[in-house]
């Protein structure tokens, strides 16, 4: 057993970050025969260093069992898998998710401009029959850009109920000065106005499902783009921004306008608090060959400040890569054929903890797949990322 360990291991590991989590209502009868803080902290552990399910986990368990019996109680040794999930099957996930979004908000502070970008996506194994796949658990979360970690999330059982999702994720944020981004499907008149009453700014992606907003958006963007070119001179008060990235034989053109000029789009119901509107053209050229497609945007930030503009929405697209990919290429999330009751959610949770711990560890410098390499190898690192 690594020296190191044997002398910090006295210490409580509920002590650090987990503290947070002591508060979980345990779901069993007065009949168990395992510690429920034992469970949470086995789980976590297993997960930091690899486990893809509670099998691995028990294993992992059994494996360093002596080290974990320095620390944590086990009055009959390592739970079997099945405990794990069905311990993890009936966990309240509402109250886990409170749990994560106190540790969440020691960690990182909202408001100062931060942007909140929302987005779901599904476990894709999580169907518990092969014949209907309807039932896969899809997560929608609530994730910091400047931070690069998931601040809360909530379950649903389909994609078609973000919309139900997204407000009830909101009344868990903090949004006073923050900026809370969205796709076209949280492109709606309850969202917005949540957000500009929680005193923060939305920036909502406008597709047609909004046909009448798309329609108006729309057209008063494209004649600003022709005007902005050919008469910039009669073109509406505007503000206007360019990037060129270029990258393995591929370059990619953003151009961005934006104006607040709001007063000129007719609809029926007015937007609460739009300030201003905005739209992104993307061209790609690969191999000679070009392409080209525009995005359009509503926003609550008055003004006319395109690279802020750009600068928010880019940060946005990166939840598909700091998020997303991490989750599925590091955690194997979508591989994952955890099922019953609220166990494929309560595992999700689990590793976006393990993710944004991962993150939080400043002290080495390496991938998320080395740093639980690291935890799997070294049990100082490991007994560090419990306790600090």
């Amino acid at each position: 057993m690594n020296s190191q360990a044997t002398v910090v291991c006295c210490a409580n590991p509920l002590g650090g970050f987990l503290r947070f989590f002591d508060d979980i209502p345990d779901p069993r009868g007065c009949n168990a025969i395992h510690k429920f803080t034992d469970i949470l902290v086995l789980a976590f552990c297993g997960v930091m260093c690899g486990s893809q399910g509670w099998v691995d986990v028990e294993m992992f368990g059994n494996t360093k069992l002596a080290w974990f019996k320095t620390f944590l109680s086990l009055p009959a040794g390592i739970p079997s898998h099945d405990t794990f999930g069905r311990v993890f099957s009936v966990i309240d996930p509402d109250a886990f998710e409170r749990c994560f979004l106190a540790w969440m908000s020691s960690v990182v502070k909202l408001g100062g401009g931060k942007l909140i970008a929302i987005d779901g996506k599904s476990i894709r194994q999580s169907f518990e029959h092969g014949w209907d796949k309807s039932g896969m658990t899809h997560l929608v979360s609530a994730f910091v850009a400047a931070n690069r970690m998931v601040f809360s999330q909530v379950a649903v059982k389909d994609k078609e109920n973000e919309i139900v999702a997204i407000p009830k994720l909101l009344e868990l944020l903090d949004l006073a000065g923050s900026v809370v981004s969205i796709d076209a499907i949280g492109c709606q008149r309850n969202i917005a106005q949540q957000i500009v009453r929680g005193q923060g700014d939305y920036l909502l992606a406008v597709k047609e499902n909004q046909p009448t907003l798309h329609n108006q958006v729309s057209k008063l963007l494209d004649e600003l783009i022709l005007e902005s070119k050919s008469t910039p001179d009669k073109a509406i008060a505007h503000g206007f921004v360019q990037t060129v990235d270029g990258d393995h034989g591929r370059i990619e053109t953003r151009k961005l306008w934006v104006t607040d000029q709001v007063q000129l789009i007719q609809l029926p119901e007015p937007w609460p608090g739009l300030g201003s509107i905005a739209v992104v053209e993307s061209t790609r050229e690969i191999n000679g060959q070009s392409s080209s497609q525009r995005r359009y945007y509503i926003s609550s930030i008055k003004g006319t400040d395109a690279p802020a503009m750009l600068q928010y929405i880019r940060s946005h697209w990166s939840v598909e890569n700091n998020l997303h990919w991490q989750l599925d290429v590091s955690f194997r999330e979508d591989e994952k054929r955890i099922r019953i009751g609220h166990a494929a959610e309560n595992f999700s949770r689990l590793c976006r903890m393990t993710l944004n711990r991962l993150k939080a560890d400043k002290t080495t410098k390496a991938s998320i797949r080395t740093k639980r390499l690291r935890a799997a190898w070294d049990d100082y690192y490991l007994f560090k990322l419990l306790t600090t």
